[in-house]
This record gives C-alpha cells, structure tokens and sequence, in this order.
C-alpha cells in the first residue's frame, strides 16, 4: 500500500493541474456567465438564466486523466513503479479528485440556492433536472460522472499506450461504428420512442450516478487488462 501512496504523489507532483486548474477554470467561466447575465438583466426571462457550463470542469477531468496515462504512466515506469502500482494510484488520485470535486460542486449549488441563483436567479451549478432530495444524493449525482469521465479518460490513454494510434483510431473509428450500426437497427425497427420513453421514466439519480458508476467500474476493469501490457 505505501508503494501505492508513493506513486500517487508521484502523480499529484503536479498538483496545480490536477486539483486547481478546473476548478480555476470553472470559476472564470461562471463569473462570466454570472457577468452576461447581469448586463443582459430583465432581457433574459428567470426562467431562462440556465447555462450548461458546469460540464467545462468533467471535460478538463476527463483530459487531465488522459494524460495520466499518456505522459506520467511512462515517467513512473522510468522509476521501477509497478504498472499495478500504478493503476492502483490512478484510482486513488481519481476517487479523491471526484470526491472534492463533488463537494465544492454540492457546496457551490447550496450557496446558489441560499442566494437566489446569485441574486439574479442564476442556474450554474444547482441546474433544475440535477436537484436531488438530501445532501448525499445531491453529492453522489455531481461526484460519480466525475469517476465515470475519469475512467473513460484514464481507458483512452491505456488504448494509446498499449496499442499505439492504431489502437486509439480503431477505438475511436469501433465506437463510431457501433454507436451509428445502433442507431440505424433502433431507427429500422422503430424504437426510438421505446428508447425516449426508457430514458425519460429514469431518474436522474439512476442516469447520473448509477449507469455512469457501472461505465466507471466497467472501463477501469477493461483499463486494467490491457495495461498490464502497456509499454512506456
């Protein structure tokens, strides 16, 4: 376990880019949502000052953890560091960014509520269809995309170093196929309202922390398999 922990610090040496940065990042972007929307002032209706900028912080999550695999796994490596080590690490590193992450998330969404979405009734980071009863729910739904995004990230670096661009383009190239060879046997056999109906009488609870927690253990269970022959 300690030579667990000592990969992990290995990979938080650069901390600023790990915990900092996004949310940096996420701060400028709603203090310039919250600055247009005050200038536009009674032009936006209330109802209508809802941005979907919170997703700005899981797409630098996501690529922070695809460098994870593309540029620290072979500097670790280069320190005798174990591959199991080292994925081990990146799960620790990714659980405790998702989990403060989640936690700023959930204390910046209860502030946004105590204000009055700002004073301008601002939707940023309590959007309307994310809102959970009870803190915990409210937690889960805004910390586990951060793991299943995480995972995707940590997967599509695995791919690259174990299969070089032949393998990141068959992956890409493979998930472009299969999800178009999907959507034409649901249009063929006229499913789409079957598959409208499926995803509309989910809760929002089941589709973002349950279904993205299954992709989460699914890709970090497939990332493990093939870096075990990843070379740096």
């Amino acid at each position: 376990m300690k030579r667990v922990f000592d990969v992990a610090r290995i990979q938080t040496v650069n901390w600023f880019w790990i915990f900092v940065f996004p949310v940096v990042l996420l701060l400028l972007i709603f203090a310039l949502n919250l600055g247009l929307f005050a200038a536009i002032g009674d032009a936006a209706p209330p109802e209508g000052r809802v941005t979907g900028a919170l997703l700005s912080i899981y797409m630098v999550v996501l690529g922070a953890h695809l460098q994870t695999m593309t540029q620290v796994f072979p500097f670790a490596l280069g320190l005798s560091a174990t591959r199991r080590a080292f994925y081990a690490a990146t799960g620790l590193v990714v659980g405790a960014q998702s989990v403060i992450f989640g936690v700023l998330l959930l204390v910046f969404g209860r502030i946004e509520m105590a204000t009055g979405g700002w004073g301008i009734n601002l939707r940023f980071f309590g959007l309307p269809f994310l809102l959970q009863d009870g803190l915990l729910a409210q937690w889960l739904v805004y910390t586990v995309p951060f793991l299943a995004l995480s995972a995707v990230g940590v997967f599509i670096g695995v791919v690259f170093k174990r299969w070089s661009q032949a393998g990141f383009y068959a992956l890409a190239v493979g998930s472009g196929v299969l999800l178009a060879g999907l959507a034409l046997v649901v249009t063929w056999q006229r499913w789409w309202p079957a598959v409208g109906s499926f995803f509309t009488n989910q809760s929002t609870f089941a589709l973002l922390a349950g279904y993205p927690l299954v992709i989460a253990i699914v890709l970090g269970g497939a990332g493990w398999l093939a870096i075990r022959r990843a070379t740096p």
